[in-house]
């Protein structure tokens, strides 16, 4: 059961607050920034924070659910598709993409982090189970037939996400551009046997 949502000062909102937060932690870095610059970017008293959260480290875990828990509703749904796992691991693919463009901030704080903290630590793990979930529907795709057996499959998982994960490096959402179609196209096009 989830806790009754804060109330807090008006102009804010939990979500809002998380938002400009991760923005801050991503140019600054989580433990360089504090919590008196984070009142001062908000414009608010840390104690108005507080009215939202208990801490900076509840900023950072939501930060890092946010971004975990969409990429897992994406495993999720490609392990109780039915079909080829060639045909689930693109749909992995598809939604990963679409999970970080839809949460690119938090992504991009997901990706940076290295496991200086706690929460940093438990987010690592929860990273190293879904790239094994990936690694394992490679796996499948092989024995399938469908995946070329001539390269390990902890390599193919690992490359393939390395090309997703670039992405906060460099993306721009643009309107009328795919880039779920572009990266599953070089993609599946190189790892699809003939």
């Amino acid at each position: 059961m989830e806790p009754a949502p804060r109330r807090g000062r008006p102009g804010y909102d939990q979500e809002s607050l998380l938002a400009v937060a991760v923005k801050v932690f991503n140019e600054r870095g989580y433990e360089a920034t504090s919590m008196e610059e984070l009142s001062r970017k908000l414009g608010i008293t840390k104690s108005a924070i507080y009215h939202h959260v208990s801490s900076k480290d509840e900023l950072l875990r939501l930060a890092m659910d946010r971004a975990l828990d969409g990429l897992f509703g994406v495993a999720d749904e490609a392990q109780a598709m039915d079909g080829r796992a060639i045909d689930r691991l693109e749909h992995l693919v598809r939604g990963s993409v679409a999970v970080l463009v839809d949460r690119l901030p938090f992504v991009t704080l997901l990706l940076r982090a290295r496991g200086n903290t706690k929460i940093e630590r438990a987010a690592v793990a929860r990273r190293k189970e879904f790239d094994r979930l990936v690694t394992d529907l490679v796996k499948q795709a092989e024995a399938e037939g469908d995946v070329r057996p001539d390269v390990d499959p902890a390599v193919t998982s690992r490359l393939l996400f390395g090309m997703v994960n670039s992405l906060i490096e460099w993306y721009k959402p643009r309107s009328g551009v795919s880039i779920a179609d572009a990266v599953c196209t070089i993609a599946f096009d190189g790892l699809r046997t003939r």
